[in-house]
């Protein structure tokens, strides 16, 4: 059975539109790409199996994640549920433009994260990203896992997704960035990504000066205006489709879970994966913007649970 195993925080986010709360849902970056694998892949896929490596406290907020874990058909066997300490909460404020602004209430007593032992195989994928991946407590064991799984021929998919209150962490943390490039067999990043992390929002210049010598294969999005796919076969751009957005939380994640539903749909194999050309991508890239697409369509973090019956 092919697996896909997400790395990642899971915390228990809470929206609030013009200072009032609207909903409460789990999330995290990750998390939001394997809740919407396992409502895809795991419902329409029988050989493909989704699971979460993370770490909650043992109480009520991992009470409400770990059931909507398993309830959306991803396995919670890698899920560390630690005594003593509170499971992570953030407020989301929306904007006008209902573009998300974060503030994040996590346990600093919180243990490193654990290392789980999963038995990888050729051709599964790891998808991982985000500060998670790089921050004081959690890099050791998610590099732990991704060398474990990259030496059993899985397909590694890294997300930068670098943000700006990160910045002064940025001189300590830009070698594990570019360790997770180099690891990867995919790297996707915003423009806001690789402004912040290579000085240019310019993503032709990004791979040709840096990205290229760590990971071959790029991905660029635009938020509402392209994608944009580098490679050694070549590069192209994809025009994103003008919707009407009732949230741009998880865009970027529900991006992650299209490209990486695509790959495991089309039945895409690690050495198949460094040599993509352009009918890949065209049917790859336009997968991935129907899961964002759907996501920007309401205020959760997933695709809707019907999803599924258009793939």
């Amino acid at each position: 059975m092919r697996k896909i195993v997400g790395i990642g925080e899971s915390v228990l986010d809470i929206l609030f539109r013009d200072a009032q709360p609207v909903a409460a849902v789990p999330g995290g970056s990750t998390f939001n790409s394997m809740i919407s694998l396992g409502r895809t892949a795991g419902r329409l896929l029988e050989d493909v199996k989704v699971m979460i490596v993370t770490q909650l406290g043992r109480d009520q907020v991992s009470e409400i994640i770990t059931s909507f874990i398993k309830r959306n058909g991803v396995s919670d066997e890698a899920v560390s549920l630690i005594d003593g300490i509170q499971s992570p909460v953030s407020i989301a404020m929306l904007d006008e433009k209902n573009d998300a602004h974060y503030e994040f209430f996590r346990d600093k007593e919180a243990p490193a994260l654990v290392a789980r032992d999963i038995d990888f195989a050729p051709g599964d994928i790891v998808i991982f990203g985000s500060f998670f991946a790089i921050k004081e407590g959690t890099r050791d064991a998610v590099r732990q896992i991704v060398l474990k799984a990259k030496a059993a021929g899985a397909i590694i998919y890294y997300d930068i997704n670098f943000r700006k209150s990160h910045l002064l962490d940025l001189p300590a943390t830009r070698p594990f960035i570019e360790e997770n490039c180099a690891l990867s067999d995919i790297v996707r990043g915003s423009c806001e990504d690789i402004e912040l992390v290579f000085g240019s929002a310019d993503p032709h210049l990004v791979y040709q000066q840096k990205m290229s010598s760590l990971c071959s294969t790029f991905v660029c999005t635009k938020g509402s205006k392209s994608a944009e796919v580098f490679s050694n076969a070549g590069s192209w751009e994809f025009p994103v489709e003008k919707i009407d957005t009732v949230s741009t939380i998880g865009a970027g994640d529900n991006f992650n879970a299209g490209l990486v539903y695509g790959l495991v749909s089309g039945k895409y194999e690690k050495d198949k994966v460094h040599c993509l050309d352009l009918s890949d991508w065209k049917h790859l890239v336009p997968v991935a913007m129907r899961f964002s697409a759907n996501v920007c369509r309401s205020i959760f973090n997933y695709v809707d649970e019907d999803f599924y019956k258009t793939l």
